[in-house]
């Protein structure tokens, strides 16, 4: 049976949370069905390109070194459409999505676009060309409640929005304590210390400046105490220069941007966020199924997938100075640590499974394909 083609479109492929979705979702997709090709337009931004390779998915370059050119690119994206018989679109935050709806509105190829951020974020002109080209595309999906209810206020949409919850690759994203061992010492971390972690972009939203002053609190009464903050972004001149104000130097270490987070999540005992805004973050998902105990701010859809006390420990955005008693209450009672760290686990396979999301995402694109779902059903059958 012949294929149904699915074309992703996103701005870069460096290491944000939609990015490693693309890799991720291809390992569990059923590709005796689907075919996977990926457009990016950011050739610097690459982090991604070989574990999408080697998931099985095309990807192509257009590069564009800012938005009007990537929106240029259309013609050639639509030439690759025509030329690889692309079935549907699905695109991937503002630009991407931008582009997506022009070549919508030129060869009525389903596009899908899936919104990962609170509309109230961006800046006026992208809030502005959202709300004018919305409906220029078959469906929208948010990635949590949050967000879907972001978009209907501030657009007021007449296609369908509905809310598909990100996940995590459950089955990959495991504990390995002798990895994480192997990468405390690689660190120059003791083997008994309790590590407090974060995986991130180094962006004004993920407040890391604050981060660090939770950790000089927490560490100043817990001197077995050590940070890792895995990733890179552009503040982090500014994060780095904080770290040496608050003399954290030989306290808390910043491994760079990394395709494999896993040796880091297994060094972490807490994960540790202060976002002042989120959509529903895939690291937080991934930190989850590898057992860190999690403490956090409660943005955005943090607070649909952590219920306090329950999978982990939130407060609010506002009082995130909460954190670092939220991180002593566990740093103090090892019993309720360990007992965190099996419900993080136990929620992110029980209702956030990349397999669930990618299950609901299949018949998505069947729902928006009706020909090529009786097609492709018949053979099934």
């Amino acid at each position: 049976m012949q294929k149904i083609k699915i074309l992703h479109i996103i701005k870069s492929l460096g290491r944000g949370g939609a990015e490693m979705l693309l890799p991720e979702t291809l390992k569990i997709h059923d590709t005796s069905r689907f075919e996977f090709h990926t457009i990016y337009f950011l050739p610097w931004k690459n982090q991604m390109v070989d574990s999408i390779e080697n998931a099985g998915g095309k990807v192509t370059c257009f590069s564009a070194s800012n938005n009007i050119k990537l929106m240029q690119q259309y013609s050639k994206v639509i030439e690759y459409c025509k030329t690889n018989e692309i079935d549907l679109i699905h695109c991937h935050l503002p630009w991407a999505g931008f582009l997506g709806r022009l070549i919508f509105s030129k060869t009525k190829i389903p596009v899908i676009y899936t919104e990962h951020n609170m509309q109230e974020r961006y800046h006026i002109a992208t809030k502005k060309i959202n709300q004018f080209t919305f409906n220029s595309q078959s469906l929208a999906l948010g990635v949590s409640e949050d967000v879907t209810n972001s978009i209907k206020k501030n657009v007021n949409p007449r296609i369908p929005v509905k809310t598909l919850l990100n996940g995590a690759n459950t089955n990959s994203f495991r504990r390995d304590p002798e990895l994480g061992n192997k990468t405390k010492k690689e660190l120059g971390i003791p083997g008994n210390a309790l590590v407090i972690g974060n995986v991130t972009v180094f962006r004004f939203q993920k407040r890391l400046i604050e981060w660090l002053q939770v950790f000089k609190d927490i560490e100043t009464k817990n001197p077995n105490v050590y940070g890792i903050i895995v990733g890179a972004g552009p503040l982090e001149e500014e994060i780095k220069a904080e770290l040496q104000k608050l003399k954290l130097e030989k306290k808390v270490f910043f491994p760079g941007l990394k395709t494999d987070v896993k040796p880091y999540f297994s060094t972490m005992d807490i994960f540790m966020m202060s976002s002042s805004f989120e959509g529903l973050p895939i690291a937080l998902l991934e930190a989850m199924s590898m057992e860190c105990a999690i403490v956090s701010t409660n943005a955005g859809g943090i607070k649909e997938v952590i219920r306090d006390k329950q999978d982990g420990l939130i407060c609010k955005v506002e009082e995130w100075k909460k954190l670092s008693e939220l991180c002593q209450v566990l740093i103090d009672d090892p019993k309720k640590l360990n007992n965190l760290k099996k419900a993080a686990r136990e929620r992110a396979v029980n209702s956030f499974s990349l397999k669930r999301m990618v299950d609901s995402l299949e018949e998505i694109y069947l729902s928006l394909l009706p020909n090529l779902r009786s097609e492709s059903e018949g053979v099934k059958g």
